[in-house]
């Protein structure tokens, strides 16, 4: 299950014990539709292993001012804090995949 990443929640995600994918977004993003269903496809195949979270630009500024964020989707791939990978762009599944496959 994907959960929403907040500016409030943002830090218990970080640092918790499972790997973190973020998928930065905002409602008026047409790619961003795209690949909300893959999102929410893959937060459900993975759940218990990683933990997958969507973080709208627009609500949580701080967040995508923290990785830079200038193009969405954006999507973030992290481990123990750190990032590790992410892919700027609509994205298939089977490259998402991969991608959270690396993590865990």
């Amino acid at each position: 299950m994907e959960v929403k990443i907040t500016n409030e929640n943002y830090e218990s995600y970080k640092n918790g014990s499972l790997p973190l994918v973020i998928d930065f977004w905002a409602t008026w993003c047409g790619p961003c539709r795209m690949v909300a269903p893959i999102i929410e496809e893959l937060a459900n195949e993975y759940d218990g292993k990683v933990t997958v979270g969507k973080c709208d630009v627009e609500e949580a500024d701080d967040i995508a001012a923290e990785f830079g964020i200038r193009n969405i989707p954006t999507i973030v791939f992290m481990k123990d804090g750190k990032i590790l990978d992410k892919i700027v762009g609509a994205a298939s599944k089977s490259k998402i995949e991969e991608k959270i496959k690396a993590l865990i």
